[in-house]
């Protein structure tokens, strides 16, 4: 089978790696600046799902039709990423990997012709170079669609991708990604200090930050009349009963996930970005908190807005434009 990945970053080399280790027929999409290190090396992945190396076809942007695309872009690039391989991609397959809730909508808005699905993934990938991908964490990643059941084209994706990487199939896909954007607000906090997020979960004061910006994550969903997906032992219930439970007891919730991830620093995706001087997609995470804290239904304020997540929306954005990280003490200043 002949499959594009468009974005070739941590995920999308590891998605091409496992992918081309089946067999498919791999072309990916690229910058520039990174297509001669891969035409003339491949993309070499290591870690956790072993050492592979893959040989695709490596491209600006795509010209021949495929049987499938990985969208696997950061969300702020998703839609011109879209736009600029539309002609081509037709009525293909595509199906979307990326944080925020926006993906799949988006490609279904400029892909009119095709069937979209999305793909929530919990692998941690880090991107070492044009080429080069290190897996940290190997994890399950989950496909579906929409707010209902499982559908036939779901499971036959489902084989594909499920031969190359473990791939499971989810109900009530929409809720599921407001689920991992809970898991998500992991991301902020090691962007703003530039430290690894299991060092930002073991201190105490910010491990209370990621408290607060998860529990506003789902009491925000709550108020948009969101019924959470089940993912990584999150449930709606559970994650209801975190909302309501004291922040000391909360905090349970992002240590267990620190004891899931191992000893290898996580960096997260955004502070990946930072570090590689791309722009990060904290408006498609936090910021995506913060607009939905702010929908108005029927004249009224749906919910009590997202304060906490504004704020470390604002901070990502000051390092951003600063190049510089904040110290965990003046991280907490800023929330006095």
């Amino acid at each position: 089978m002949r499959i594009a990945v468009i974005g070739a970053g941590a995920l999308g080399s590891t998605f091409a790696c496992l992918l081309a280790a089946q067999g498919h027929d791999l072309v990916v999409t690229m910058r520039a600046a990174a297509l001669p290190a891969v035409l003339a090396g491949g993309i070499h992945l290591t870690g956790a799902y072993g050492a592979v190396l893959a040989r695709p076809l490596a491209v600006e942007r795509l010209v021949e039709p495929c049987d499938l695309a990985l969208i696997c872009t950061k969300a702020q690039d998703a839609e011109a990423a879209i736009a600029e391989n539309a002609a081509v991609l037709g009525d293909t397959p595509v199906i979307v990997v990326q944080n925020g809730l926006d993906g799949v909508t988006t490609a279904q808005r400029l892909l009119p012709g095709s069937e979209c699905f999305g793909l929530i993934t919990i692998i941690a990938a880090h991107y070492e170079g044009p080429g080069r991908v290190r897996v940290t964490t190997a994890a399950p990643s989950y496909l579906g669609r929409g707010n209902g059941p499982v559908d036939a084209a779901t499971l036959g994706w489902q084989t594909v991708l499920g031969a190359a990487f473990p791939t499971l199939t989810l109900d009530n896909f929409v809720g599921a990604q407001w689920t991992k954007l809970v898991v998500n607000m992991l991301n902020a906090l090691p962007a703003i200090t530039g430290h690894s997020v299991q060092d930002v979960i073991g201190q105490a004061g910010l491990r209370r930050l990621i408290t607060a910006s998860m529990r506003e994550t789902v009491r925000v969903g709550l108020a948009n009349g969101v019924r959470f997906g089940t993912l990584q032992g999150l449930s709606h219930r559970r994650l209801r009963v975190f909302a309501l439970a004291p922040i000391w007891a909360g905090q349970l919730l992002p240590l267990s996930m620190r004891s899931r991830m191992g000893t290898v620093p996580n960096q997260g995706s955004t502070l990946q970005s930072l570090q590689r001087g791309q722009r990060t997609e904290i408006d498609f995470l936090n910021g995506a908190v913060v607009r939905a804290g702010a929908v108005v239904r029927a004249g009224a304020m749906v919910g009590r807005g997202a304060p906490v997540n504004a704020r470390l929306t604002e901070l990502v954005h000051e390092v951003e434009h600063s190049g510089r990280f904040l110290p965990p003490a003046e991280v907490l200043a800023r929330f006095r």
